[in-house]
């Protein structure tokens, strides 16, 4: 761009020179060459009694005082071109800097340098959509968008990273994917200072301080402040679980719950505690672990204020207040308050005992029973409070 700018400039101003000297020469004709050639001549013929000498002192004169005419031209054509260079680059400079923009938005008055672009710009307030895609219908305001759309038919990925070979079918998707190598995060919350590789990830996080929730259920009214999150939920009641496990077939409708899930054909167990060293397949059992160590306990009942290291804990004892035994026995119909209560009642039926002493191999359906007998082994008496 300088290089073109500073051609331009160069051109002008030899034009603008060489238009001057021919304005000058016809304005004076007697500066031109064949004027001043003639004008020698007449000299000569005029005053025949010059001798050689004088003719040789008086053309030596004559060309210091052209070398002198020469310098004092060539500094006055010098000043001129600076001064004409300078004019230019004033000029140039603005043209460049502030180019005009004549078309402005009626209806919101933003200004544009193209009627082209003004025209584009007024569908977004129309509505317009003049362009649609021949295969499927849809209909774009930009031809651009119809551009970068087909490739949806077509499945052409044109940008490749040039680090990990991944291709995409739109430019601005390799530029966001990059920020992964890079690990360029542009976008930062003002109230928190979290940055962020996208800016739809920013305004998501944004609404954790606002409390916006634009997303809701259109069968229970639920709200989300994320459309995903909302796309989730509704599988609550559609029952849809398009996850499944290739190993045991069973099925989810979270991709995060089908991840976890896995760990147990895996046995891989991400999550350790930095006190005593304990693994976990899921970051949440950490969490309630870690409360062992620090004797936290978030979760207590508003009936009697006993507090408790997990919700889940606090729920089963809530039921001791309401009486609810949501558990039922298939067999007997006898119901529990708590899921494990119900399994251990089961064994009863089943004859099930998976408890068994080491020592003489007796078998008990619960584990305490277990604890019990083995005093008859170690001689050790239970202490009674």
């Amino acid at each position: 761009m300088d290089q073109y700018k500073l051609e331009i400039k160069e051109e002008d101003v030899d034009v603008y020179l060489e238009q001057k000297q021919s304005d000058t020469e016809q304005q004076d004709p007697s500066l031109t060459e064949q004027n001043r050639s003639i004008s020698g001549i007449k000299e000569e013929q005029q005053d025949p009694s010059l001798t050689e000498q004088d003719r040789s002192i008086s053309g030596a004169e004559e060309e210091q005082q052209d070398r002198d005419h020469a310098g004092s031209t060539d500094q006055q054509e010098h000043r001129e071109r600076k001064a004409l260079r300078l004019y230019l680059r004033q000029q140039c400079s603005q043209a460049f800097t502030t180019p005009p923009e004549p078309y402005s938005c009626e209806q919101c008055g933003k200004a544009f340098s193209r009627q082209g672009n003004l025209r584009a710009h007024q569908r977004v307030h129309t509505g317009e959509k003049p362009y649609s895609c021949e295969q499927c219908g849809k209909a774009f305001s930009h031809p651009g968008h119809l551009q970068v759309h087909r490739r949806i038919h077509t499945g052409e990925k044109p940008y490749s990273c040039e680090q990990c070979g991944n291709v995409f079918s739109q430019q601005s998707t390799l530029r966001v994917h990059r920020r992964i190598h890079t690990g360029e995060k542009p976008y930062s919350c003002e109230q928190c200072g979290k940055v962020f590789s996208r800016h739809s990830h920013l305004r998501t996080h944004q609404r954790v301080h606002t409390g916006e929730k634009p997303y809701s259920c259109e069968q229970c009214g639920k709200a989300f402040s994320h459309p995903g999150h909302l796309q989730v939920h509704r599988r609550i009641h559609t029952g849809e679980k398009p996850y499944s496990c290739e190993q045991c077939g069973n099925v989810f409708s979270q991709q995060s719950t089908l991840r976890v899930h896995r760990r147990i054909h895996t046995g891989e167990k991400p999550y350790s505690c930095e006190q005593c060293g304990k693994v976990f397949s899921r970051h949440s059992h950490l969490r309630t672990h870690q409360r062992v160590h620090t004797g936290e306990k978030p979760h207590s009942c508003e009936q009697c204020g006993k507090a408790f290291s997990h919700h889940s804990v606090l729920l089963t004892h809530k039921r001791i207040h309401t009486g609810e035994k949501p558990y039922l026995c298939e067999q007997c119909g006898k119901a529990f308050s708590q899921h494990s209560t119900l399994r251990v009642h089961k064994r009863y039926h089943t004859g099930e005992k998976p408890y068994s002493c080491v020592q003489c191999g007796k078998a008990f359906s619960r584990h305490h029973h277990l604890q019990t007998h083995q005093r008859v082994h170690t001689g050790e008496k239970p202490s009674f409070m």
